[in-house]
């Protein structure tokens, strides 16, 4: 028998937001977790706001709704707000009642660049290992970094001294480079290339030093774009680790850290470098004391780990390009996306362990 098509909608509803999330959804675990670390980031939060004046939208809101754009590759503020208005699960994972009204997403941006000005994304990623730390190696690691695009075009790289008076479009033949050149939208973005035979982009680099048992990424930071970076920021990442362990600790890494610098810098740390030989055109940096053992060939296979974070954070998550400019703004979301993936990733690795060990499901 064919059902009537009814016309007039339900004027109230007893089915609740949280009824309408399905209990084995994704997210649930997620939001747990996710809780968990805003409420030790409390006092951080009351320190960023005036204590009169009038009410902002709450900082965890905006985290919260954040971390969906990551999950779920919403491209805009404009689009994020919209899907806050009509999808019951991102009004639920937000914590929006069912009428409360949404803001304007030129609001949500503004607040949302008052969390850009502060080390809160540092904070948060720091707590968000905090519940990864025992799914995470403190001895193996892999480094390497990704060009990540700024929000800025080819055009608006013209000459510091003002010389050029054209409109930037044609520069065919024309000597560009950092040092007599700058953008004009984003002064910070540099030209920079990864690797011979690409195009040249006005960019920043994203780095991130993922532990080698689950691949979870342990230390983040971005930085200007030049020929050293990616060395001078693995050694600060490994400098960091290294402090908190007491043990000598390994780092993979392609051909690029095959460097004199560096490799003295990692053994100056305590730190043992397994990178891949670089011995096109020169001599490598590495010799028969640390390409002999097995643990070096171990930790080249799993190179690989960090390419698969990359590849999230770009395909999945918002550093394709990004949406902000400023060195400041481009470190604050690179490391709130890399916590979005260690979260993304947490749930999995809970179950995985509870399963294995059927304790602590009583814990």
């Amino acid at each position: 028998m064919r059902g009537d098509e009814r016309v007039q909608g339900e004027m109230f509803s007893c089915v609740t937001l949280e009824q309408r999330v399905p209990q084995d959804h994704p997210l649930r675990e997620i939001r747990k977790l996710t809780d968990a670390v805003l409420v030790s980031l409390n006092e951080d939060f009351d320190a960023l706001y005036s204590a009169s004046g009038r009410p902002s939208i709450a900082p965890e809101y905006v985290l919260r709704a954040l971390l969906l754009q990551a999950f779920y590759s919403v491209r805009s503020e404009r689009q994020l707000v919209e899907q806050l208005n009509y999808n019951l699960l991102f009004r639920w994972f937000v914590g929006l009642g069912m009428d409360d009204a949404v803001w304007n997403h030129a609001v949500f941006s503004k607040n949302r660049d008052r969390l850009l000005t502060s080390d809160v994304a540092q904070r948060f990623f720091a707590e968000v290992n905090v519940l990864a730390k025992r799914f995470m190696s403190d001895e193996h690691f892999t480094v390497d970094g990704t060009l990540i695009q700024a929000w800025a075009s080819q055009k608006s790289f013209r000459p510091k001294d003002g010389s050029d008076d054209g409109d930037g479009t044609n520069f065919r033949g024309q000597k560009r480079s950092n040092e007599t050149h700058q953008s004009t939208t984003d002064p910070e973005a540099r030209l920079y290339k990864k690797s011979y035979g690409k195009e040249s982009k006005l960019a920043y680099l994203g780095h991130a030093l993922v532990e080698n048992r689950n691949g979870l990424i342990a230390a983040a930071m971005a930085t200007q774009a030049d020929g050293h970076a990616e060395r001078d920021a693995a050694l600060l990442m490994l400098d960091e680790r290294q402090k908190n362990s007491s043990r000598r600790i390994t780092v993979g890494a392609d051909k690029a850290y095959d460097a004199k610098d560096f490799i003295a810098g990692a053994r100056a740390l305590n730190v043992t470098a397994h990178v891949q030989k670089n011995d096109k055109g020169r001599r490598s940096n590495l010799d028969g004391r640390t390409t002999r053992h097995a643990g070096y060939a171990l930790s080249l296979s799993r190179r690989w780990l960090v390419e698969k974070t990359f590849g999230w954070l770009k395909q999945t998550g918002p550093l394709d390009q990004l949406k902000v400019r400023g060195l400041a703004k481009v470190d604050w979301i690179f490391v709130f996306s890399c916590a979005a993936h260690n979260l993304l990733r947490l749930p999995r690795l809970i179950q995985s362990h509870t399963q294995q060990d059927p304790q602590q499901q009583c814990a």
